[in-house]
């Protein structure tokens, strides 16, 4: 079985990262973790992981290194990009790429580490916190057919589907297609419980009527349930829907592509970080309309 004679690594135990972490230690992988905030690795090592001393080290032990970091600056500083360290720490290696970055950077770093001796795939995921707890995210992949091959299995644990998407960066745009769907559907569907809301309406019984139509799915459910409750912890967080939408909406831009629908989702996100929910889950852009509700800025 290939996952035997692998050695994993895993960087970036945030709030998606941990329990990916959590699930590959679980599933009785080879596994040694690192992260800068050095707690989070605790739980991870409670199940079996090794933990490195620091970014060296982790590449040191692993044969394959998992990053689900913040940005392309965390990814440059793990990876001691532009440094005299950087081809000793990936040569040989095969780096997954599993966060979210701009295309063009992803592009430019798999040619540095194929330069180098290394190999790379972009793997990025969809799904949030819940599904990254239950090892059902869907995984996207780009890179050469031998090192896609490789990587594959070693995802079986935190991913219920994975699906080839030639060359890099293809994995990070049809993320983006993915994710622009998203961003719009949950938008509107916290658009239409604000509406329904000012209307007087029983947001229950909208939550249970569009549960019982064509247009349900597991995303609905979930952010539904939050607008009803009121419950915005975090699942995808008002900060990264934002970095998300301002990625997309510079690629569309690049392609010469528009995007009105992103656009306006892009402001709406922006202006919920700005009334201080950057931390909240992405259902809390209701915040943003209920503000230009106060403001009377209905459009008209």
């Amino acid at each position: 079985m290939v996952t035997d004679a692998v050695r994993l690594g895993f960087a970036g135990l945030g709030v998606m990262g941990q329990p990916m972490a959590l699930n590959l230690a679980r599933a009785g992988l080879p596994l040694v973790v690192w992260n800068r905030t050095a707690a989070r690795c605790d739980p991870v090592v409670a199940e079996g992981a090794c933990r490195a001393a620091d970014a060296r080290e982790l590449f040191e032990l692993a044969d394959v290194v998992l990053l689900m970091l913040a940005d392309e600056a965390a990814v440059d500083a793990v990876l001691a990009r532009g440094t005299a360290g950087f081809g000793p720490r990936v040569r040989g290696r095969t780096v997954v790429h599993m966060g979210t970055v701009s295309s063009g950077y992803s592009s430019e770093l798999a040619a540095d580490i194929t330069e180098a001796g290394g190999a790379y795939v972009e793997a990025p995921v969809s799904g949030s916190r819940g599904p990254a707890r239950a090892g059902q995210l869907v995984a996207m992949l780009a890179g050469h057919d031998a090192d896609v091959a490789r990587v594959r299995p070693l995802l079986a644990p935190l991913c219920s589907a994975t699906f080839d998407c030639g060359a890099v960066p293809g994995a990070l745009l049809m993320k983006f297609a993915v994710n622009l769907f998203l961003i719009t559907m949950v938008t509107g569907l916290t658009e239409a419980f604000h509406f329904a809301q000012g209307h007087r309406l029983d947001l229950s019984a909208l939550e249970r009527i569009l549960d019982a139509g064509p247009m349900a799915s597991t995303v609905s459910r979930t952010k539904a349930g939050k607008l009803v409750a009121g419950d915005f912890s975090v699942q995808a967080s008002i900060s990264d829907v934002l970095k998300n939408a301002r990625l997309i909406a510079e690629s569309a831009r690049a392609a010469g592509l528009a995007a009105p629908l992103l656009e306006v989702c892009h402001a709406l996100y922006g202006e919920t970080a700005d009334l201080g929910h950057g931390e909240l889950d992405m259902a809390a852009v209701l915040r943003a309309v209920q503000d230009r509700t106060r403001r009377g800025d209905t459009g008209a």
